[in-house]
């Protein structure tokens, strides 16, 4: 069975201090605010080299593209933001809102499926 891997890439607001941003990420993956059914573990991700060295990303693997797609729709049909479920809400508008240089929903990301 494939994995669905979703990669997505912060960019923080330029006065951010990346200390306060890391400390929320820690008490979101505490809380449990980031436990989504089928999720099977997320990483958070500061880049050390490359394109990208020092900004963040997440590294999201879910343990099927069923259990994806119950949260997050059909690739083609994704639900809206209401749709979300509420503590993905509380996610993107509690913790990442205040850091990030643009709206979380509107973030570059890719959903990856393992082949």
């Amino acid at each position: 069975m494939s994995k669905i891997i979703s990669i997505h890439e912060y960019v923080l607001k330029p006065e951010v201090d990346p200390q306060q941003f890391e400390q929320a990420i820690l008490q979101a993956k505490q809380s449990g605010v980031l436990e989504l059914p089928g999720l099977e573990t997320v990483y958070f991700l500061r880049g050390i080299r490359g394109a990208r060295k020092g900004c963040y990303a997440a590294l999201w693997i879910y343990e099927s593209r069923e259990a994806w797609e119950k949260i997050w729709g059909p690739p083609e049909q994704p639900p809206p933001p209401e749709e979300y479920p509420p503590n993905w809400r509380i996610w993107e508008e509690k913790i990442l809102k205040p850091f990030l240089d643009r709206d979380p929903d509107t973030i570059t990301y890719t959903a990856y499926e393992t082949g």
